[in-house]
């Protein structure tokens, strides 16, 4: 069976991470984030994205508290996803993403401490991170590793 492409989405207020995988190597990567406002999201950059990865499949994070319930991010996450699959024409799944930024931020922190990434972390890089964790939980929770 081919790869398929998939492209993982961390959403927020201010950043929308977004992390790019496959369903052969079941390995997920941060490919940056957009930005996301109250004058709206950066669909333009998603476009280009789609564009340029050309995925079968888009996986937007649930935010979700501890317990599973939702957290105040998870109404615009739903319209998020929504919008996503309605301008790109493309299935679109959800996964919990809890506990992902904290996550990312502190696998990120270790890779600065260490040496291995050199630069100084920005908000975008969490984002990112966390877009590319969500993802590879997908990878695996969905069996979708061939």
């Amino acid at each position: 069976m081919p790869a398929r492409i998939v492209l993982g989405f961390d959403f927020g207020n201010k950043r929308i991470g977004i992390a790019t995988g496959d369903t052969v190597t079941g390995a997920a990567a941060p490919s940056g984030a957009v930005t996301s406002t109250a004058r709206g999201i950066d669909w333009g950059a998603i476009e280009r994205l789609l564009s340029q990865f050309k995925p079968e499949v888009l996986v937007v994070g649930s935010p979700r508290h501890a317990d599973g319930t939702e957290s105040p991010l998870s109404a615009a996450a739903d319209r998020f996803a929504e919008e996503l699959g309605r301008r790109s024409r493309l299935p679109v799944e959800r996964c919990d993403e809890y506990g992902s930024s904290i996550e990312a931020a502190e696998t990120l922190r270790g890779a600065r401490r260490t040496g291995i990434h050199a630069r100084r972390l920005q908000r975008g890089d969490v984002d990112g991170a966390a877009a590319a964790i969500i993802l590879q939980r997908w990878l695996q929770a969905e069996g979708r590793l061939r």
